[in-house]
């Protein structure tokens, strides 16, 4: 495939996924938002601290998914179960893979108000979530070592570790 007919795909890829990717995962409204579900929360600087019970390391996506998407659940899952065996093993360290297009993934798609192929953490303290948007693990999918560093670096802060 020459170089035109490469970048055509891609764009075309690219634009189809800005205007698909809501469809799957929904729009952010307050009516689309369920009330009674707990609300994310950032953690912050005074809340990492707090040593969670249990951290949720979650990979909101669409049915078909592009090259990035999958390297970060991909990147994500090894991370947790290499680096987390025995967390992993013990349900203390939980990968939940979300398919955003499945009717049935409605309920957690609202918990974490999840709009678009994403990674969340989720710090369970007591049973309060604190859950908070992963955005730097995208910068990290060029260099799977960072991405494992980064990732488990954050998972054991939540940990308290």
């Amino acid at each position: 495939m020459n170089f035109m007919k490469k970048k055509h795909l891609l764009i075309t890829a690219a634009a189809l996924l800005a205007i698909i990717g809501p469809v799957y995962f929904g729009a952010r409204s307050a009516d689309r938002v369920d009330a009674t579900a707990p609300s994310p929360t950032a953690v912050s600087g005074s809340q990492s601290s707090v040593r969670a019970d249990r951290v949720e390391v979650v990979h909101f996506h669409a049915a078909t998914q592009c090259w990035s998407c999958k390297t970060v659940g991909d990147f994500a899952l090894k991370t947790v179960k290499e680096r987390f065996p025995d967390e992993y093993a013990d349900g203390t360290v939980v990968f939940m893979d979300i398919d955003g297009s499945k009717p049935a993934n409605q309920a957690i798609i609202q918990k974490y108000q999840a709009t678009a192929s994403s990674l969340f953490l989720n710090a369970v303290t007591d049973g309060q979530d604190r859950i908070e948007e992963d955005a730097a693990v995208w910068r990290l999918i060029y260099n799977e070592k960072k991405f494992s560093e980064y990732l488990e670096g954050r998972i054991r802060q939540l940990l308290g570790r």
